[in-house]
């Protein structure tokens, strides 16, 4: 049976975020609740046991954020998920799952199908701060209302010194978080097949759930995808995935170009992170790179974008309407480094353009 909980939705203003908990497990059902309910910006407005009721009661719950689990009785998480995101575009879905781990293909699924992130279960007897605090972290993120806009100037004003090159670039390197999976897929769909170019992706994910990942991205794309190793040489019209252990850079060696994974802490914190990949293309290429930011929590990017476009390199970010998460392609958008702004399959439109034209401009 479905408990609802709560009263209808208060204002924008100052309310909380709204969660709703579909879970078969009445036991996860109350460990997530006492977890969520622990915190005073957040409020739990619906536990149901199935995605059936689930569906039933979004509505009436009308939640910010659903916590799906992916294997339920009846039609399960997995197939529930687009009907969610079709009968409430604005929800965001957190896929809370023991497939997380041991299933990374039906995870990577769902990631690519519309959910904003994923974690695993721990086992029994295994709920832990750390568990519960990363939780509350990725929870509060996807279900923060509209932030107040900075004023960001238009990209015509704002880039221009970025866009004076007449060179078309020699590499594409797209970075992306949580919501990013989706959104790259939705940008690689808009490309054509062959770009004369290679695309280098850094996207948070753990290693297990990379040859998924990039089994996908060769769907989606129509291009062959790897997930890279030390030394491997870069050639076009290839996708190159950053391995889950370590930061994909590149460098020029013997005339071509060449992966070069790094370990070590990052400003962002993240491995792997986007910035060294952005860095490293200011010196490897001068600059010939077009670098993309997509849907993500924090600012891993900007730092890397930065010395991408002090070098003459371009910048494009994902627009905050289609972002799960607007932190990344926020940070560089404030900075004054994205040259443009906008959905994933516009970008991909504004690739293909620039790179038939053989120029930025």
């Amino acid at each position: 049976m479905a408990t609802k909980i709560g009263a209808p939705p208060a204002p924008l203003t100052n309310r909380k975020t709204r969660v709703m908990i579909v879970d078969d497990s009445l036991t996860i059902r109350a460990i997530l609740s006492r977890t969520i309910e622990a915190e005073h910006d957040l409020e739990v407005v619906a536990r149901v046991s199935s995605a059936e009721l689930g569906l039933r009661e979004l509505d009436a719950a009308q939640p910010d954020v659903v916590l799906l689990d992916l294997e339920m009785p009846g039609i399960g998480g997995l197939r529930a998920l687009p009907k969610f995101l079709d009968a409430s575009p604005s929800v965001k879905v957190l896929v809370v799952s023991s497939l997380t781990d041991v299933g990374a293909e039906a995870t990577m699924t769902a990631l690519s199908m519309g959910a904003a992130d994923t974690m695993p279960k721990p086992l029994a007897g295994q709920y832990a701060k750390q568990f519960c605090r990363e939780l509350v972290d990725k929870v509060r993120a996807l279900g923060r209302g509209k932030p107040v806009k900075a004023d960001i100037a238009p990209p015509s004003a704002r880039t221009a010194l970025n866009l004076r090159s007449s060179k078309s670039p020699r590499i594409i390197a797209i970075g992306a978080s949580t919501g990013g999976i989706h959104a790259l897929n939705v940008l690689l769909r808009a490309l054509p097949r062959s770009l004369g170019a290679p695309i280098l992706v850094t996207q948070h994910l753990p290693s297990s759930f990379l040859p998924v990942f990039a089994k996908q991205l060769e769907s989606a794309s129509g291009r062959k995808a790897v997930v890279v190793e030390n030394g491997m040489l870069i050639g076009p019209d290839m996708i190159y995935v950053a391995p889950g252990d370590g930061h994909m850079t590149v460098r020029e060696f013997a005339g071509q170009l060449q992966v070069r994974i790094v370990t070590g802490p990052t400003p962002s914190g993240c491995t792997p992170s986007v910035d060294p990949m952005f860095e490293s293309l200011a010196t490897a290429v001068e600059g010939r790179a077009l670098g993309v930011v997509l849907s993500g929590m924090g600012k891993d990017g900007a730092i890397g974008a930065k010395a991408l476009t002090e070098a003459g390199g371009t910048i494009f970010a994902q627009d905050e309407e289609s972002s799960a998460v607007w932190g990344m392609p926020r940070a560089v958008a404030e900075r004054g480094l994205a040259s443009v702004i906008l959905p994933p399959d516009k970008l991909g439109l504004r690739i293909a353009s620039l790179m038939e034209a053989g120029s930025w401009k």
